[in-house]
């Protein structure tokens, strides 16, 4: 599904789905409860990750602007890294799956004959 809202020149979306704006909230949401589980300050993260604690404090609010960089350097620091690879991958993406299958080929492509002249 095409995202028909570009960002504006500040870098904000004027409307995102509704699900998007949900789970980047929620992934904020979690990595707070993730610092805050570590004791941990955000300047504490924030040094640790080379960025404004403003950064953090926006990630952790889940603004849509705060770039992916950031989210997965918390999840470095938490050592929550390894779900990150896992998004979208292919053994979980059922659908992709699915579809994949059923536009497969029939057969294998015809093999051309092979030329002996170099």
């Amino acid at each position: 599904m095409p995202m028909a809202n570009k960002p504006t020149s500040k870098g904000r979306f004027p409307t995102l789905p509704h699900s998007v704006e949900t789970g980047v909230r929620k992934l904020g949401q979690n990595l707070r409860a993730a610092r805050l589980r570590r004791n941990l300050s955000i300047e504490d993260v924030a040094a640790r990750i080379g960025v404004s604690r403003f950064a953090v404090a926006d990630a952790e609010k889940g603004k849509p602007s705060t770039g992916i960089a950031v989210y997965a350097a918390l999840l470095w620091t938490y050592r929550l890294l390894d779900q990150l690879t896992e998004i979208a991958g292919p053994t979980k993406d059922i659908e992709g799956t699915t579809l994949s299958l059923t536009r497969e080929r029939a057969r294998a492509p015809r093999q051309s004959t092979l030329s002996n002249d170099f």
